[in-house]
């Protein structure tokens, strides 16, 4: 099955490449479902393939050598696995998978990277996306050192929200203690906070966000400054 033309495409960064850019790959993109849990980036090992996610949401994951584990980062329609291929790295230590299952348009790496390195308005898009990771990433850190656990949780729930189309996030407590890096208890106890002043109904498995605008309130500062970022690198003109 051949990739959809670009105006039928979800993913941000194929929407906004130049169209003589999209041309010369969409004939290497290929549609794949992407289920629950699957690896899209496996640690340790030269990656394979690039996923542009069209929907879903990946999750990267941070390991340290006495095995414990954080999610450092979210991918969904607006970027693409394996970011390190485009700072000339073949492999990564971070594990990617899938936290909710989706579908995308995968490619070869050697592929990508060939049209990355022939391409200056891909290598332009890609680096500037690359970019607003790592301003992401610096949030991260921020957030994580500076902001309360409920202030770093709404942020979170945010980025998931941006990420996943309508207002029901399908993500567990044992996800989101991931996600903060703290015990699930602490993650339940701020859950039922949020949701007894009710900015969000939460379920088995599932978070309805029900206000937004208040949600932003709650994360204060720790969320907004990346995403800025990228409205101005990669939805805008900057």
């Amino acid at each position: 099955m051949s990739a959809p033309f670009q105006d039928a495409l979800q993913n941000r960064l194929l929407k906004m490449m130049p169209a003589k850019s999209f041309a010369r790959i969409r004939p290497h993109l290929e549609p794949v479902d992407l289920p629950l849990k699957t690896v899209i980036v496996p640690p340790g090992v030269e990656t394979s393939h690039v996923h542009f996610i069209e929907n879903g949401l990946g999750s990267i994951i941070a390991s340290s050598g006495d095995n414990e584990h954080i999610e450092v980062g979210h991918i969904g329609w607006e970027g693409m696995s394996g970011a390190h291929l485009v700072l000339g790295s073949l492999q990564s230590p971070n594990r990617t998978f899938m936290q909710v299952a989706g579908a995308g348009l995968r490619m070869e790496a050697s592929v990508f990277l060939e049209a990355m390195e022939e391409d200056v308005p891909i290598r332009r898009l890609l680096l500037r996306y690359v970019h607003t990771y790592e301003i992401q990433l610096a949030q991260s850190a921020l957030a994580n050192g500076r902001y309360s656990v409920r202030e770093r949780l709404a942020r979170w729930l945010l980025m998931s929200h941006d990420r996943i189309a309508g207002d029901d996030l399908p993500l567990t407590h044992d996800y989101l203690s991931l996600m903060l890096g703290v015990r699930r208890p602490g993650v339940t106890d701020e859950i039922h906070i949020l949701e007894g002043t009710g900015l969000i109904k939460a379920t088995r498995g599932h978070i309805l966000m029900l206000n937004r605008a208040k949600m932003e309130e709650v994360a204060g500062g720790c969320y907004g400054l990346a995403e800025r970022e990228y409205e101005r690198l990669i939805d805008g003109t900057g």
